[in-house]
């Protein structure tokens, strides 16, 4: 166990890991450690339901390839802790967060902390602040944890561009039950008189909120579909926004609704007042890169329990939004080359299953329903089988991935194609599997 591994455990056995949705105790936190948070370069806060992760990869892209340097900080992470945190590197690509240096600063917040209640995400969102405002860099993509009003990283008052992604139905207990409660939440990130990008919302409810609010606060905003646009032609992505038009390379992350993301990123970044080039443009769609999110496995221990030639895919999408952005990238792959679909899913009990599996009906030949690892919020396989049944796909429950690659084997036709296989519902899941695979993020 790595060093930070070491603080964080300790950490776990004196505070809670869940959700209390409050500012005061790390507004506290932070004026014992000098206000890091006020010492940051140009902050990209990025919230959403979906999307957050692909919009804060394409900014980092974008910044990297024109020479800028930026801090990024995501969660949850997949398999290792420090994976939360990359330093910007000057000129080059940016490098996960050092182990010494994270535990230090992890040691650092504990301390000014002083055995007060306080949530480990907000002991965590303390540690960004002190890693993001001692080392230099152009700039600073912060995602949000949960929601956005009441989420730790929401004492940031002076974003050089706040960004909504698409909004659904998530974390309903916390934030609400319907989406314009939800946008609302969201919106909370926005701050009065500074930039706001709306990315592309599926919900009119929620865009009118975002729409609104950004309004009531004087922002400057730029949204989807009506300020900027991107869309697909002749295999190319075209880019439009009032600054002129772009034709660039398709992301290298799959799925049409890599577009919207791509689109909101270029918007940000410029909207936090960066000048963005097309040569930039080019090289951030070809270098974009998101582990865990449609990412193919091409190597790695878990490939010699899956069928000869199976295409997998892993992707930790895990609400009813994401699994409707997930089946439509597999029909997509259906469209360009015909290969039997499989699904591996492993679910916390925090999410709607059967919404997620609706999405799947008519595409899938069959799921096998696993376990997640050391969470004690998994659905039993037993019990996910079932909802998998009640949104209409055939399922059965497994006890590990290994098994179920295993079962795929023996109900595929020897002389059919070889079968195309998505791992995943949860991040959780997705990290077992890198972990298993041997190929932790890097």
């Amino acid at each position: 166990m790595s060093e930070a591994a070491q603080e964080i455990d300790k950490l776990m056995g004196l505070h809670p890991k869940g959700f209390d949705l409050s500012l005061d105790r790390i507004t506290r936190l932070l004026d014992v450690l000098g206000n890091p948070h006020r010492k940051l370069p140009p902050v990209i806060h990025v919230a959403g339901t979906n999307g957050k992760g692909s919009v804060t990869a394409f900014c980092r892209a974008l910044l990297e390839a024109g020479g800028y340097s930026a801090h990024v900080h995501t969660s949850p992470h997949l398999v290792n802790w420090h994976e939360r945190y990359r330093i910007g590197v000057a000129g080059g690509r940016g490098q996960l967060v050092d182990d010494a240096v994270f535990a230090e600063a992890l040691r650092r917040v504990a301390d000014a902390n002083a055995g007060q209640h306080i949530t480990v995400f907000e002991i965590l969102t303390a540690v960004t602040f002190i890693l993001f405002s001692e080392q230099p860099a152009d700039a600073a993509i912060i995602e949000v944890g949960l929601g956005g009003r009441f989420d730790a990283t929401n004492v940031i008052t002076d974003p050089g561009v706040s960004v909504i992604m698409p909004i659904s139905l998530d974390h309903q207990p916390y934030l609400g039950d319907r989406v314009e409660l939800i946008a609302a939440e969201k919106a909370g990130i926005m701050k009065p008189g500074l930039p706001v990008v709306i990315g592309h919302q599926e919900y009119d409810a929620a865009l009118d909120v975002l729409m609104s609010t950004a309004e009531r606060l004087h922002c400057p905003s730029a949204v989807f579909g009506q300020d900027f646009m991107a869309h697909e032609e002749y295999g190319r992505l075209v880019y439009q926004d009032e600054f002129g038009l772009a034709d660039l390379p398709l992301p290298r992350l799959p799925g049409r609704h890599q577009y919207a993301n791509a689109a909101a990123a270029i918007r940000a970044v410029k909207a936090a007042g960066f000048t963005v080039t097309e040569t930039m443009m080019e090289k951030a769609m070809n270098s974009v890169e998101w582990p865990g999110r449609l990412q193919r496995l091409g190597e790695g221990r878990l490939l010699q329990h899956a069928p000869a030639g199976a295409e997998i895919w892993i992707d930790g999408g895990h609400n009813p939004g994401a699994g409707e952005v997930i089946a439509e990238a597999m029909a997509n792959f259906e469209e360009r080359q015909s290969r039997p679909l499989f699904l591996i899913i492993g679910m916390i009990n925090t999410k709607d299953p059967v919404g997620y599996f609706k999405a799947f009906a008519g595409l899938v030949e069959k799921v096998f329903c696993v376990p997640i690892r050391n969470s004690d919020a998994m659905i039993d396989p037993v019990i996910l089988s079932n909802a998998a049944y009640d949104a209409g796909l055939v399922a059965e429950p497994m006890s590990t991935v290994g098994d179920a690659l295993e079962a795929i084997k023996a109900v595929l036709d020897p002389e059919g194609l070889p079968p195309r296989i998505l791992v995943g519902g949860s991040l959780y899941l997705v990290g077992d599997v890198l972990s298993d695979n041997g190929t932790p993020p890097k």
